[in-house]
């Protein structure tokens, strides 16, 4: 039989508490689908050449972009694409769904202490 199975993401999500450190949970062709829990504020950061796409499953996340920013509520997704700076914001704990490029740096062109060049699979 094949390795295909449902994926809960209440379970996915009991498995880690920190913030800022996305898991990756499954691919499908060169993209990753990501967990993440965030807290507080990010960093101005951009992607040379990849688009993000950020799904709220919990909370109301606060993405910041130089022209004004944008509230995404839970059910709501924003897609962040290359070049456009951005910064995330959770004033209270957030659970969101990323959908982006294999290999994608979190911090885009930024390389800092919350960068993450290496992803757990959970």
């Amino acid at each position: 039989m094949s390795d295909i199975r449902v994926i809960r993401l209440d379970e996915k999500l009991s498995r880690f508490s920190e913030h800022w450190s996305p898991k990756i949970i499954g691919q499908i062709n060169e993209m990753e689908i990501k967990l993440a829990k965030l807290k507080g504020e990010f960093i101005w950061h951009h992607h040379d050449e990849e688009d993000e796409l950020f799904f709220v499953i919990s909370g109301r996340l606060t993405m910041r972009l130089r022209d004004g920013d944008l509230t995404i509520n839970p059910g709501e997704l924003v897609i962040i694409p290359h070049g456009v700076e951005h910064m995330p914001v959770a004033e209270e704990e957030v659970h969101l769904m990323l959908i982006e490029r294999a290999g994608t740096l979190n911090t885009g062109d930024v390389q800092n202490e919350r960068s993450r060049p290496t992803l757990d699979r959970i």
